[in-house]
């Protein structure tokens, strides 16, 4: 079967993201039908009211309003950190895309001349100044689209929070529905425009480039490091923010004072809210966003330099596009399972849906793969492989595909078993707070690294598969095929943030026990998904690295990376203490802006009268002010450590020590980043395990305020930076050193090594 016409190519995919887009709006309009504000008329509003006072008796009218006013506060605190953020960033983005634009312009000093291509020296091709300013703009475009990416999400799901409260009084079912729906209007954004900018991109740069194809998508690099560089400052930024006032809120509101977690007489309130928005919305958008764009440069420039780049076949060069608009196309219907074909009735059936939501995506996607396989490649094609050429036929890559697909249905079904308090590993965590907080860090760490095991074989397996079947480019689309369903991963991903706010805002509003039991049920399943998005975050990042890694090899022009010589071995040894070195940054960043955050919170409690009576209202203001403050200082060291550190070892030390350092990074950051995750998120269920009663073995270690359960608050809210700041920014360390490393491979390949060079 040859592949497809370029004609169909160019109308399929901008097709299939305008789809998405489209999708994502009708579903933001179906959750906008949910009103808030009582404005809507006298006479219509009364009869709603009625309605629902059947269903519950006790919501009144101040309720309503008073959620309203809570989502108000939660989404101007939101929208006023992340304008706050952005403007540093920009002043980043500019500085950054110069250092670009001057590093790569040097490599043949400014010269304006063709020259010959790097790896088809016959031919010629467009000058290093052109691969500059191309990457750069590359490079910009990356960056705005992941900074819309975070603050898109971040709009609806403020929107959507105080939504899911008022639907929660009319079951569970309707509740459920708004929050995922806003969640998938972030995931299919996220997936289409990521998709779209990138076409775009290509087409435009093609006016330029013409057939010189290598040049083209090396410039197209750029895009993934602009992609992933926002979403380090916005992870780290968003992360710190998040847990500076979780944390600060816990100590004090739970552990001293006894009050229940959301309670509105506890100042940090509003600034735990606002930051599950900009932590684990904007920020998780950001990184997959980043994930998504950096494997299809990885697997774009490699096939640029294999025998579809050579020959011009448009329809195969473009396989990682089609296979994301596949991808698409596959999460829509996937959707409409978990909205309109089934009802869900009753707590027990949330979680369940929401993992029957990955499997229908892998098992329809596995089919879709089959077809994009099918009609987009040729039959028998070579790739580019360290130098010499590799025969691979079309099913080889459709296998590739699926074994990272699957690879990541099974990192997010482990995810699921060990942070889940349906299973044993959750619950025994849970059983050993009898003891004390001691007992519950020992199990909890315990379980973390034991969660590591099973998801390194999946990632081992896929990475044996695909580079066996198709060397570099087969581990660049395996890392596309993880993230080929991110519209419905990051859909119940974001699911998660939004109904830990709807709970907040019930509580804050005083709405009744039932309510908040509803919403709590939506939370618990929120923690696992969320732990599940985090898997597959890091379960990609290390496959994208190791593509990214390969493409940077081959770019740099290493015939091999021998980890004997002791230039490399000391690269692999110093990578591997970088995601330490990170960790240390971002957990003490944590605990310092918690500390200012516990010192504010106890101020209030001690000099504001009547506020422990609930007679005077706190100032939350102070308190969104301090977690603003500290997450914008603390953001700066930590990205200036990952981002400097290629420049600086491929600039005095060279490509093989900088591939060396890729590598121990790589190795050492999946662990730290999958135990983390797991261990702060199953810390946190068994809090949840206990709180909500829900067998036996849990009310004998209930209710809030015993023993057992102060020693379970203990626990989350050590795993509160483990999980939320820590584990889910070094997947972005991991791949943002890889495509900052392959970007800037042609300036090292040039001038690098210099301390070896005068030695």
């Amino acid at each position: 079967m040859g592949s497809m016409s370029e004609a169909a190519t160019q109308v399929l995919i901008p097709a299939a993201a305008l789809v998405g887009i489209g999708f994502a709006l009708l579903q933001w309009f179906l959750v906008s039908r949910v009103k808030v504000s009582d404005s809507s008329g006298a006479d219509n509003g009364y009869k709603d009211r009625l309605i629902e006072e059947e269903e519950e008796g006790v919501d009144n009218l101040d309720a309503v309003i008073k959620c309203a006013e809570i989502q108000n506060a939660i989404s101007v605190g939101a929208t006023s950190f992340l304008f706050t953020q952005y403007k540093y960033l920009s002043i980043f983005m500019v500085a950054f895309g110069l250092i670009i634009f001057l590093f790569l312009g040097s490599v043949k000093g400014f010269s304006t001349q063709s020259e010959p291509c790097t790896y088809n020296p016959t031919n010629l091709c467009k000058p290093a100044l052109a691969n500059a300013f191309f990457s750069t703009l590359a490079f910009l475009l990356g960056a705005l689209t992941s900074v819309l990416s975070g603050f898109l999400g971040m709009k609806i799901a403020t929107y959507a929070n105080a939504r899911t409260t008022l639907e929660a009084r009319k079951g569970v079912g309707k509740a459920f529905i708004t929050a995922f729906r806003s969640g998938a209007v972030m995931g299919f954004l996220l997936a289409a425009n990521g998709l779209l900018v990138l076409y775009v991109s290509i087409n435009l740069f093609k006016l330029y480039y013409g057939d010189d194809w290598e040049g083209l998508y090396e410039s197209i690099t750029g895009y993934g490091l602009g992609g992933s560089s926002m979403a380090l400052f916005g992870r780290v930024g968003g992360g710190i923010y998040t847990k500076a006032a979780d944390v600060g809120a816990d100590l004090v509101g739970k552990v001293e004072k006894n009050i229940p977690e959301d309670d509105p007489r506890n100042p940090a309130v509003i600034a735990d809210n606002v930051g599950d928005n900009v932590g684990d919305i904007a920020g998780m958008g950001s990184d997959l966003f980043g994930s998504y764009a950096e494997s299809s440069c990885a697997a774009l420039f490699v096939s640029s330099i294999s025998s579809f780049g050579v020959s011009h076949d448009f329809s195969a060069m473009s396989y990682p596009l089609i296979v994301s608009a596949m991808g698409i196309v596959v999460c829509l219907i996937t959707t409409l399972f978990a909205t309109d074909l089934f009802e869900i009735k009753n707590v027990s059936e949330i979680e369940p849906s929401l993992k029957r939501q990955l499997l229908i995506s892998t098992v329809l996607m596995t089919a879709g793969i089959a077809m994009v396989s099918f009609f987009a490649l040729p039959s028998e094609f070579t790739i580019f492989n360290f130098g010499t050429d590799k025969v691979v036929k079309n099913w080889h890559l459709f296998f590739c595909v699926a074994i990272g697909l699957w690879a990541g249905l099974v990192i997010g079904y482990i995810t699921e078993y060990y942070t889940s308090n349906a299973y044993s590993p959750v619950q025994d965590v849970a059983d050993s707070c009898r003891t004390g907080a001691a007992t519950n860090v020992i199990f909890g760490l315990a379980l973390g690294y034991k969660s590591v095991i099973i998801p390194i074989f999946a990632i081992a397996l896929a990475i044996y598969v695909s580079f066996s079947l198709a060397a570099m480019y087969g581990i660049a689309v395996a890392a596309l095929g993880m993230l080929s369903t991110i519209a419905t991963g990051l859909a119940i991903d974001a699911y998660g943030p939004i109904s830990d706010n709807a709970g907040g805002i019930a509580e804050m509003a005083g709405m009744s026990h039932k309510i908040r039991e509803r919403t709590d049920a939506l939370d618990a399943a929120g923690n696992t998904t969320a732990a599940i998005g985090k898997g597959f975050a890091i379960g990609s990042a290390a496959l994208v690295s190791l593509a990214l890694f390969g493409a940077f090899v081959s770019r740099a022009g290493i015939k091999e990376v021998d980890v004997l010589t002791p230039k490399v071995f000391i690269g692999l040894i110093v990578g591997a203490m970088l995601p330490y070195w990170f960790s240390a940054m971002t957990m003490k960043s944590v605990g310092s802006a918690a500390l200012k955050m516990v010192e504010e919170v106890r101020r209030q409690f001690n000099t504001i009268p009547g506020l422990m009576e609930g007679t005077a209202t706190p100032d939350y203001a102070t308190c969104v002010k301090i977690s603003t403050d500290a997450s914008l200082k603390e953001m700066i060291p930590p990205g200036a450590l990952v981002m400097l550190t290629p420049l600086i070892a491929g600039t005095l030390f060279g490509v093989e020590t900088l591939a060396g350092v890729l590598a121990g990074s790589l190795v050492s950051g999946v662990q730290v980043a999958i135990s983390a995750s797991n261990t702060g998120g199953a810390w946190d269920n068994a809090k949840k395990y206990i709180e909500a009663g829900g067998s036996e073995h849990a009310k004998s270690l209930g209710p809030k305020g015993s023993d057992p359960h102060k020693a379970a608050v203990i626990g989350d809210t050590i795993g509160d930076p483990l999980k939320d700041t820590s584990g889910p920014s070094l997947n972005i360390l991991i791949k943002l050193m890889a495509v900052e490393s392959l970007v800037f491979a042609p300036f090292f390949a040039a001038h690098g090594g210099l301390l070896f060079k005068l030695l």
